[in-house]
């Protein structure tokens, strides 16, 4: 599954028009679906301001996925941050990789990608167990503790009965974290050197600040003009000397 921003200037064919808004286009030999819309945000301190969002994305079911919750989604994309942080700090507690060899580095890659899916994947299973829980409430760090108190004390090695909550669940639900603020804050380059202006003056505010109203206006797309096609010139003969 891909969701990713699309510049507004790139020219995608519009291949079939859908109901909510979004439509089905190619980028190179790829189907995707775009959706266009413009989000207008309101903060505690007053502020307010628009921006323009083009996704595309390989979900191309429009039911399944509404337009509207895509946009959500991507609002989202910051979480990958999160999941750095998880497997270079909290896994490996800053620790480096010990093999000094490719083969032994992708295995321990593998072992590390493996265990935090594991990880990542209980604590999904205990949020569904109780409606209405976002799994973001899960802690990864009580999840890793809980997980290694297990292979020290090796418990629940052998079982006679399926317990998919099991320990780990358990202890993710007694110890939820709040629900996370929606909140947004303007683009800052911390590099002095960079190439990029220090603040981005998109009209969001200064400081981190609570996000009070969110709207989403989903735009229909227009038939979109063809696209030129290749002109060809009349071939001329040249004499060996290289005049016509």
């Amino acid at each position: 599954m891909i969701v990713g921003r699309v510049k507004a200037n790139r020219r995608l064919p519009v291949i079939a028009h859908l109901s909510d808004g979004s439509y089905h286009s190619l980028i190179g030999r790829i189907r995707v679906r775009v959706i266009e819309a413009v989000v207008k945000v309101t903060c505690a301190d007053g502020t307010t301001y628009t921006g323009v969002y083009r996704l595309a994305t390989t979900l191309l079911d429009h039911v399944a996925y509404p337009a509207e919750a895509v946009i959500a989604l991507y609002h989202e994309r910051w979480e990958h941050e999160s999941a750095y942080y998880a497997l270079r700090h909290t896994l490996l507690d800053g620790r480096v990789l010990r093999s000094e060899d490719p083969a032994g580095v992708r295995q321990e890659m593998w072992a590390l990608l493996s265990l935090y899916q594991v990880l990542r994947t209980a604590m999904v299973t205990a949020a569904e167990t109780v409606p209405g829980i976002d799994p973001d409430r899960a802690s990864f760090t009580i999840a890793v503790q809980t997980a290694r108190d297990q292979v020290i004390a090796a418990a629940n090695v052998l079982t006679e009965t399926v317990d998919l909550l099991g320990k780990i669940g358990r202890q993710l639900l007694a110890n939820l974290l709040p629900d996370r603020r929606p909140r947004v804050s303007t683009r800052k380059v911390k590099s002095p050197l960079s190439r990029y202006a220090a603040r981005k003056n998109d009209g969001r505010p200064t400081t981190t600040q609570k996000i009070t109203d969110l709207s989403v206006t989903i735009h229909h797309p227009q038939v979109a003009a063809p696209l030129p096609t290749a002109t060809t010139q009349p071939t001329r003969n040249l004499t060996p000397g290289g005049e016509p």
